[in-house]
């Protein structure tokens, strides 16, 4: 089955930042959280985007696991750093954010695909399931014309093999956005992706995608280059660098980042698109 032009999939709603958005343009929306407490906070502030069925909301996480049920770390002090992956937890740990160890039930994201229909757009940021939900692409005979996730910042090894599963799904045309200055973005007054609106987008969503990006697409030789300055930065200010760990650093990267109004390194985010 050919992608639905007016479906996307918001995989990791989290407080709805993204979902508000794509409902607002008109589209039709799949969302998965698998923090049950965001769950309900968007069952009640979407009400009636559920009832009229241009919403569905599914509790749950989408893992590799074979099992039924999984553990999720779920993140009190730092809600979007929920994940079902231990080394990921540890790490907020180190960063002063302890996690909640709760049962969640694995969601199938083939079986997602089956029963809702291939996106337009298929929006990735899953706490380190990204390349799994990405692979599960491959079991499917359409693409979504759009996808994006959060790129590998740490193994340049894992950020290689993300471009190459998509690759292989087709996307050949890319964009790095960086995902600190996101609220930052405005809708283009010639923009297709919907109908018109104004919006303000909330810090931590993922903001604007598809043709509303420009006209700066790059190859993926280009795309990785880029993210061999990212990686550079990644190693000097990251979370695993003096920056972070030695206070008066930690202080010195504070003020630089209020001088340079962004964050350092910042995380990002690759936006891909379908061949033609």
């Amino acid at each position: 089955m050919k992608y639905d032009p007016n479906l996307i999939y918001d995989l990791g709603l989290h407080k709805g930042e993204d979902t508000e958005y794509y409902l607002k343009r008109g589209f039709r929306v799949v969302s998965v959280e698998a923090d049950e407490d965001l769950v309900r906070r968007s069952q009640v502030e979407f009400r009636e985007y559920i009832e009229d069925g241009r919403l569905v909301i599914i509790h749950g996480a989408i893992s590799d696991a074979a099992e039924d049920w999984i553990t999720f770390y779920k993140n009190p002090k730092v809600s979007v750093w929920g994940t079902v992956v231990k080394s990921w937890a540890e790490r907020n740990s180190n960063l002063g954010a302890d996690s909640v160890e709760v049962t969640v039930r694995v969601v199938k994201l083939k079986r997602l695909f089956e029963d809702y229909g291939i996106p337009y757009y298929l929006k990735i940021d899953i706490e380190g399931m990204d390349l799994f939900a990405l692979k599960t692409l491959l079991l499917c005979a359409e693409r979504p014309k759009y996808v994006s996730i959060e790129s590998e910042k740490v193994d340049f090894d894992k950020l290689i093999e993300e471009f190459k599963v998509l690759e292989e799904l087709g996307f050949d045309s890319f964009f790095l956005v960086e995902q600190s200055g996101v609220s930052k973005q405005k809708i283009p007054e010639n923009s297709t992706e919907g109908k018109m609106i104004k919006f303000e987008f909330k810090q931590g969503s993922s903001g604007l995608f598809g043709s509303d990006l420009g006209d700066a697409w790059i190859s993926k030789e280009e795309a990785v280059d880029r993210y061999r300055d990212v990686f550079r930065m990644y190693r000097i200010f990251g979370d695993r660098s003096l920056f972070t760990k030695v206070y008066p650093l930690r202080v010195a990267k504070g003020i630089l980042q209020k001088l340079m109004r962004k964050q350092i390194p910042g995380w990002y985010d690759t936006h891909a698109r379908l061949r033609d």
